[in-house]
């Protein structure tokens, strides 16, 4: 009996440390898994892969928004500024690509054509010959005309010009194709702003797909005979212009220190009245126009001294003289300020005014509600411009707002001229002028 009880006894123990073990073993159990949450039939854990929605194959705004010019647009050396340069003259030409292969040398004499399309004119003139018409695009224009003696080249080249289209030559296969359609290349001239006066230019004519090599100072478009037509009027223009005018600016928001606007008046004492040439009231705020010991520093301490000042935006624009351009604040600045809106654009003329040698200049503030304000500035080589007294509040387009009602715009403009001479003065590169030289230069 003895033996029986530790024998059951025994049993007993194992039995308890067996539930026991398995106990210890389901607690190690549970703790080798991590918790799973179930989502809309997603199973969603720490190792999970996230799942995003497809997007449309559109280029990424960060590609889209990459430009070459934009760091030449929107950097301004104040230190180094330059407001008269002098470039010597250097022709602008513009050639047409993919023009095949030479035509043979073939003279045509007598030839008539009326009221006939380009193909069937040039398959009437090589009727003789081995070589095909093709039309890579359907041409409308009908052509009337004789040709009495020229050759096979200047004969083809009258007949396109005519017609509107332009071809080319496969000598391998005796082909000449006709499209409505070419390319062209410009060569630039080498100052990088007169590069950006004639982009501008083309942008404001609405040429498009322009593109630009910086390196070997170039440009490539496409286009049709209209488009042709427009480009060459307007390098003509440029290239027959003296002068082109350029805008070098800062835009600030300004923040008053107290609960008042900035007293402006206090200008006048801080700077002294021979600095402030100019005063000129628009339908919102008002142009002052200073003379060189007001620049982007001394206007900045005397802001400090009333309020605190934010640069929103920098960069140049230029234009040929007499010409229109513009300068888009967003497109030089962080997209979530409140100005990206503004334009600031400019039409500008430099020459005799009144026995005088003046910039005559609009400057106009826009945005895409229409135009905020507009003042009109002769200037000396020189001076500066100061915008003052547009309200940040013009740009809130929230019934309410955290920005206080003082808060403005502050515009600081620098005019620059760039003389184009005769290449054959001998005048180096890009020269700036100052001392003697600027004032024999503005009195000539």
């Amino acid at each position: 009996m003895i033996q029986n009880k530790a024998k059951n006894n025994m049993l007993l123990f194992v039995g308890i440390c067996s539930v026991l073990l398995n106990g210890c073993v389901n607690k190690n159990n549970d703790q080798m898994y991590d918790v799973v949450n179930v989502t809309e039939n997603i199973v969603i854990d720490e190792n999970s892969v996230p799942i995003f929605p497809k997007k449309a194959a559109l280029t990424t705004d960060t590609a889209q928004h990459f430009s070459l010019d934009l760091p030449k647009r929107c950097t301004v050396d104040w230190n180094n500024q330059s407001v008269v340069s002098v470039v010597p003259e250097q022709k602008i030409e513009i050639v047409r690509l993919n023009t095949g292969d030479k035509l043979p040398d073939l003279k045509v004499s007598d030839f008539e054509f009326k009221k006939m399309y380009v193909k069937d004119a040039l398959n009437k003139l090589l009727a003789d010959t081995d070589i095909s018409i093709i039309e890579d695009q359907a041409t409308f224009e009908k052509i009337t005309g004789s040709i009495k003696t020229s050759s096979l080249t200047d004969a083809v080249e009258l007949m396109a010009k005519l017609g509107h289209v332009y071809y080319s030559y496969d000598a391998d296969f005796g082909e000449i194709h006709l499209t409505g359609r070419g390319k062209w290349m410009i060569k630039l001239p080498k100052d990088e702003t007169i590069i950006m006066a004639i982009l501008d230019a083309l942008r404001g004519a609405d040429i498009r797909n322009l593109l630009v090599n910086w390196q070997e100072k170039t440009l490539v478009f496409e286009g049709d005979y209209q488009t042709e037509k427009e480009v060459s009027r307007l390098l003509a223009d440029v290239s027959s212009k003296k002068y082109v005018l350029a805008w070098d600016m800062d835009v600030y928001r300004v923040y008053p220190k107290t609960d008042n606007p900035i007293v402006w008046m206090n200008m006048l004492p801080a700077f002294g009245e021979n600095n402030i040439h100019m005063s000129v009231p628009g339908v919102v705020g008002r142009a002052l126009v200073v003379s060189p010991e007001i620049n982007t520093k001394t206007l900045q301490e005397f802001i400090s001294q009333q309020a605190n000042a934010v640069l929103v935006s920098q960069g140049t624009f230029a234009i040929p003289n007499g010409w229109q351009s513009r300068f888009d604040i967003g497109q030089c600045g962080k997209e979530d300020r409140l100005e990206t809106d503004l334009i600031v654009s400019a039409t500008g003329v430099y020459g005799d005014y009144g026995g005088y040698k003046k910039i005559d200049a609009k400057i106009v503030l826009s945005t895409t509600n229409g135009e905020l304000s507009s003042f009109t500035i002769p200037t000396n080589i020189g001076e500066n411009y100061v915008i003052v007294g547009i309200p940040t509040h013009s740009f809130v387009t929230t019934p309410e707002t955290l920005i206080s009602p003082f808060a403005e715009l502050v515009v600081f403009i620098s005019p620059r001229l760039i003389s184009i001479i005769d290449a054959k003065s001998g005048v180096d590169e890009m020269k700036p002028l100052s001392g003697d030289e600027l004032r024999d230069f503005l009195n000539q």
